[in-house]
Order: structure tokens, then sequence, then C-alpha cells
């Protein structure tokens, strides 16, 4: 008998994690709820506030605010082009849970370990630090030091976080919110940064698809910027319409 009857796994994809929350409150409405959660970049944000015990509904109003993925230009860029404001700070004030291992559900963060060249999957720690450094796209974002080391988006190596969790569960709902648009049009040194970043992380896509018990990729979600917050709603009712169609069509249980 494995450790976990169901484990969740949500991906990185920048702002286009609102998608993540209607993904997670449809199943919740049909009584499908995670032993365990694995996720990075945006899918470790998410999932923070998941394994702290918040509602999707709740996480969408605080998401909302404004400072979810919120970035400034630094005047002297040294080690990033922007720098993330606020994301550890107001995980450490929405989330009573300072360290990974004290979350309700067990939760894995993918980052990538900058010094090594290789990823880790964090199931202890400080929280808000390891959440920032998994969310920390690499010449966008600053390094984050864990430790002696730095670290950066765990998409860098494993944009699907599933690792850590696949032998332990009964069943694997895989979620990815982060395809490629082929007719985007790339208009800045940001967006050419960010799109050549998720370019990276696709690769093993199909792979991962066939090893889940249950795929998740919201249609029509590769349209939507990465770094565009003014489609929160959208994109939550695109994550919340496609898992309905997933488990009708794939019958989740």
């Amino acid at each position: 008998m494995k450790k976990y009857k169901t484990g969740l796994v949500l991906s990185g994809g920048g702002t286009r994690g609102f998608a993540h929350l209607g993904i997670i409150a449809a199943l919740y409405e049909k009584g499908i709820v995670p032993d365990v959660i694995s996720g990075t970049s945006a899918g470790s944000i998410v999932g923070a506030f998941i394994a702290s015990g918040k509602s999707p509904k709740e996480i969408l109003s605080i998401f909302k605010k404004g400072w979810l993925f919120k970035y400034t230009k630094l005047h002297i860029p040294v080690d990033g082009l922007l720098k993330l404001d606020g994301l550890k700070e107001i995980i450490q004030k929405e989330i009573s849970a300072k360290n990974i291992e004290d979350l309700q559900i067990p939760f894995f963060i993918s980052v990538s370990n900058l010094n090594k060249g290789i990823v880790e999957y964090k199931n202890s720690g400080l929280l808000g630090e390891t959440v920032l450094a998994s969310s920390s796209i690499p010449i966008l974002f600053s390094p984050v030091k864990l430790g002696d080391e730095f670290f950066v988006d765990g998409g860098v190596v494993d944009n699907i976080p599933v690792k850590p969790i696949q032998n332990d569960c009964e069943k694997l709902i895989v979620c990815n919110i982060s395809p490629i648009n082929p007719k985007v049009k790339v208009k800045n040194l940001i967006q050419i940064t960010s799109r050549t970043f998720y370019m990276n992380v696709n690769a093993r896509t199909n792979e991962i698809a066939n090893s889940a018990d249950v795929y998740i990729e919201p249609e029509g979600i590769n349209k939507y910027d990465f770094l565009n917050l003014s489609h929160a709603e959208e994109l939550y009712e695109l994550g919340y319409k496609s898992t309905i169609k997933a488990i009708e069509s794939q019958l989740v249980e």
C-alpha cells in the first residue's frame, strides 16, 4: 500500500498560476483533496497556500490584491533584470506555518541549485524563502540564497515535479499551465527571456503527461502571457472548466 492516496503536481507558469486555483476548486467540488502536493514556481506559490489549509477562493482574493508576481525594475541589474517584491513577506503574513514541514498537507518545492547545477525537492526549511527561490526565473529575477548556496526557479531543471511523490501515490494528478503559444509576438527583452525559459521547461511534457493518472492542461491557456496580471478571473475559470471536463473524461475518483 502506498503512502498517499492522491498526489497533486503543480507546474510553473508565471501568472497563469491563477488557473491552478480553478483546477483545485473543481477537484475540491468533486471531493478530490490531495494528500501530498509538489510544485514549482507558480505551482509552489499556489501549493504553499493550499497546503496551509486555505481554499482556492480565499487564495484568489489574496492574489488579486496585486502582489502575485509583482515586479519592479532594478536600477543597476547585477544578477536579475527584475525583483520580486513582497512575495516572501505576503507568504509570511498570510500563512502561519514558517517552515514547509509545518504545513497541514505534506509539500515538496522544486528548486534549482545554481551552484551544483541540479534540481532539489525541499520538504523542510523556511517556507517563504524556498517559494521565492522556486519562483525566481534566471536573468529576470535574482537568485535566492538558502544556506550557503544559491537557488533559482525549479522549472530550470524540473517544471512539472512529479519525481518526489510519484512512487508514493495511488493516483497522480498533474496540472500543466506552461504550454507555449506558437503565434505569440515578443516585444521586449523581458518577454524574450521568459519565453526562452518556458521553451526549455516544456521539453519533457509529453513524457510526464503519459506517466500521470490524470493530466490537466487547460485548453487555450497558451494564449495568456506568463507575466500579465490582468486575467486572474479568466484563468481561474479556464482552470475550473478544464478540470470538470478532465474529471468527466478521465474518470477521476
